[in-house]
Parts: C-alpha cells; structure tokens; sequence
C-alpha cells in the first residue's frame, strides 16, 4: 500500500466502475466511487415490489469465465459470493404457438435439433464453431484488453497474424450463410449479436465468437438474480477498501490547467488526483466537463450508431404459466420491418418481436410461492419519445400474444406492473438517446473507431464502460473497467 495513495474518484458505479475501482484499489490506490443512484449496479439495479425481485436490466449469463476470471485476480471465485446454474434449456425460440426451438445445453442434442431442420447442418455447425471459438480466444485474450489508443497496440506479430482470420471485413449476416440456409437457424445464431446493437448484416462477422460463448459455454444464471453480480462486486470493492457514495450526484468537475482537481456532487466537493467517467459517456462529455475540456463535439455524438433503447415491463402474476422456459424469443414476426423500425427510420414498430424472461421458472426467490415473475422488453430504436399510452399499448399486445402461446389468460392475475423506457433511462442514468446498451459494435466502431479511453486535453481524466472500448454488455464492461484500470497504473510508473 502507497504511503500517500494516489484519490481516484470513479463517477458511476456500473460494471465497469466496479471494476476499475476493485483493479486500482487492489493496486494501492485510494478510490471513491461516486454514484448518482441509491443502488450499486448501474443497469443491472434491482426493483424489489410486492414480494417480487426484478433483475432491472440485464438478464443473460453468458461468457462466465470472463467474470470468474476476474474474481479470480483477487483471490476469490464467484461461487465465494453467489451460486450459479447452467440453463437447460439454455432458452427457446417461438418462431409460432406450435413451432418452438427448444436450444438444449448439451451440444450433442443441439446438432440433433439442427439436423432435424437442415439436413448437413449437424456437420457445419462443427465447422461454424471451430472458427468461432478460434475469434472467442484470440478476441477475448488479445484483442478486447487493448486500451484502443494507437495502431501500435496492434503491430505484434501474433496479433497481426491473428487478425487476418477474424473476419473483421466480412458482415456476419454473409459469414452465417456460409453454413446455414434455413430461416430458423439463420434466425436463431443471429439473435446474440442483436445484442450488439446493429442488424448482422453491419456487424463484422468477428462475432461469430458470441455463437461460441452461447453454444459451447452456456447461458447461466445466479441464483437470487442478476443483481447478485453486483452486490458480488460491491463486496469485493469493500474488501479492498474502496469507498462509496450512492445517492449522490455529480454534478461538474473543477479543473485547474490541465488537470481535473475537484469532483463537484449535490452534497459535497471531492478532492481528486485522478478521475475515471463511468458513467454515460456523452454526459460526461457534454455536461459535467467545462465545454472546452470535451473529448468531443456534440456533432461527433449525433453522428455515432447507438445500440437500442427497449420498452421494459416487470410483471408480477400470481398464478403458475404453462409453456415459458427461462428466456423466451418470441420470433413469429420478421424481424426486418422491426429492424427497420429500429435502425432506418426509428419508429415504435408493429408486431415488434420481444423477450420474455420468466426466472421464476429456476429461482424460487424472486416471486411469492405459485407465482411467476416476468420481464418483458421489446428492442426499439433510441430517442424515441415514449408515453403511458404508447406504454400501455404495447403492454396489452405483449400480454395478449403471450395468453396466447401459454394457452392460459392470465392479465386480471396480474399484481403488480412496472414500466420503464426512454424517459427512465435518460432520468436514471443519463443515457445519451435513452439506449439500454451503449455504442452499436459496427466495423466503424470497433476498437480505435470508438471514443477514447482517455481525455485528449485533460492528464487525469479517463473514460470506462459501454461507450468506450470493448463495447456493450456485461462481460464488456468488466473487461473495460480493467483497461482503463491497467493502463493508469502503468501510466503512473
């Protein structure tokens, strides 16, 4: 431990936050984290209502060992705070009431559904694989660490040589027909890079590696909820002595030449050595920086692709629903008007396609006995303008399409309903366009393309989380935390 630690203030206290403050303070530093809201977890909060607990934000397990990994940096594994299950099913696609894809953990059984929709596909699914596990390791443990501030980060030879196989030129919608024909299959290996914010046809099909992280590493979950990650990281931070302040909002920061001094919140001015922006990145960036320490111009912002915002309902049902897994695709529509609706012209779509999680169906805390809890969300394009009505309306669909596939009516057992949408993500978290998921994972925003980790006119000032290097998502943001975290102390040797 320094004698005289270097304060590092993080403002937000995300993923990302989280993890760069457990990194810098396991390196010695003092850190402070500084949180607008009353809970740790940023998106990932927890709504407790009516004897139900709702995951807020995120909701799929996937790529755990980049979070055991972590963990285990520090001594510690995440089974020391949470207990984690493997899904099977992992989830299932409703493509119509009656033609349902169930996606069984075991890969064995999985080519055997494949088989049964396309005939060879068994056999390619292996070859489609082989090449996405190949992205997964040299993406993973090469690629996504890099701080994304020079072209130099790039020249090693392995690197280099390993590049050439990603795939980063070629779109992932073309790299998919490669192996598959069939509609449904097409459909389901291009639903987990809608998570990165752009129709597979703009993502590089570098991301095939999220086939990998699905198929062959498994959808999990922790018991208790998703929000247990955060309390996991929260524990951590605690343990290495980080301090926190939730509640509190930050409202500028003071700058002296070049250097940021004072981290400015509604309750008190915070002495700082170094600043990390966990938060949104455009609102740090626009509004708490004075206008001549921006990173960027407002133009620049307006012209970046963002990943979509959702419609969000938390639902509590005080009855037992037939036919739901964990996670539910619901994919009777085509997703290209609704792509359109999110990506071309932003506009609330028509028969939007929607995600059902149901964790009630594994946890038995996280609703009263006989009960089940639900999380709805439809993906939407950010900036739209949402209304009760609007919200309303949507909800009535969703449960009436629902009724329908579950073969049982259920809307007058409902007992307890919350929304959330734009307004709640620009209200909540300062979110640049009310998105859910950050910066869209295009070829020209992929790694140098994205906005920097580091102030170009400020010494100590840096940036973290789904805005910045790697991109959008849990294991992401951890992953960006630890960028941002290792590349200050190497800065400060």
């Amino acid at each position: 431990m320094k004698d005289n630690p270097t304060h590092i203030v993080v403002i937000g206290a995300g993923f990302a936050g989280l993890s760069a403050a457990i990194t810098l303070a396991a390196k010695g530093y003092r850190v402070t984290v500084v949180e607008k809201n009353n809970q740790i977890g940023g998106r990932a909060r927890v709504l407790k209502k009516d004897g139900f607990t709702f995951d807020m934000g995120p909701s799929w397990y996937w790529m755990p060992d980049v979070m055991e990994n972590f963990f285990q940096q520090f001594g510690r594994s995440t089974a020391d705070y949470f207990e984690l299950k493997r899904l099977d099913p992992s989830y299932q696609v409703i493509y119509h009431k009656e033609d349902v894809f169930e996606v069984p953990a075991n890969y064995e059984d999985l080519k055997a559904a494949f088989e049964e929709v396309e005939t060879g596909s068994g056999a390619r699914l292996d070859a489609f694989l082989a090449e996405a596990e190949y992205k997964y390791e040299v993406g993973i443990n090469e690629f996504v660490h890099k701080p994304g501030l020079s072209l130099f980060e790039f020249m090693d030879m392995k690197v280099f040589r390993a590049a050439s196989k990603l795939d980063l030129l070629q779109s992932f919608a073309k790299h998919v027909r490669r192996y598959f024909k069939s509609p449904k299959l097409l459909q389901l290996l291009e639903f987990p890079v809608l998570f990165l914010g752009a129709v597979p046809q703009n993502i590089p099909a570098l991301y095939s590696m999220m086939n990998y992280a699905d198929i062959k590493l498994g959808t999990w979950y922790p018991i208790g909820g998703f929000g247990e990650l955060a309390k996991a990281m929260h524990a951590l931070a605690l343990e290495k002595g980080v301090e926190f302040m939730l509640g509190n909002e930050v409202k500028s920061v003071e700058v002296k030449g070049d250097k940021v001094t004072r981290v400015m919140t509604a309750q008190k001015n915070i002495e700082a050595d170094l600043v990390i922006g966990a938060g949104d990145y455009h609102h740090i960036d626009q509004k708490l920086l004075p206008k001549s320490f921006s990173n960027y111009t407002q133009s620049y912002w307006e012209k970046r692709v963002m990943a979509p915002s959702c419609l969000l309902y938390y639902v509590g049902v005080d009855k037992k629903l037939p036919r739901l897994q964990h996670h539910n695709l619901f994919f009777e529509h085509d997703f290209a008007s609704h792509a359109h609706a999110i990506y071309n012209e932003p506009n609330w779509p028509e028969n939007p396609l929607y995600y059902v999680c149901c964790p009630s169906k594994t946890d038995t805390g996280v609703a009263p006995e006989g009960m089940e809890n639900l999380f709805m969300l439809i993906p939407v394009a950010p900036g739209l303008q949402d209304t009760e009505e609007i919200r309303n309306k949507y909800f009535n669909e969703l449960v009436g399409r629902l009724e329908d596939f579950c073969g049982e009516k259920f809307k007058e057992n409902i007992i307890t309903k919350t929304t959330y949408a734009y307004t709640d993500f620009v209200n909540d978290y300062h979110a640049f366009k009310g998105n859910a998921y950050g910066l869209a994972n295009t070829l020209k925003q992929t790694a140098l393309l994205k906005p920097s980790i580091k102030n170009k006119k400020l010494k100590n000032f840096y940036y973290t989380g789904q805005l910045t290097v790697p991109g959008p998502g849990v294991p992401p943001a951890i992953i960006s935390g630890q960028v941002v975290a290792n590349y200050i102390v190497k800065q400060q040797k």
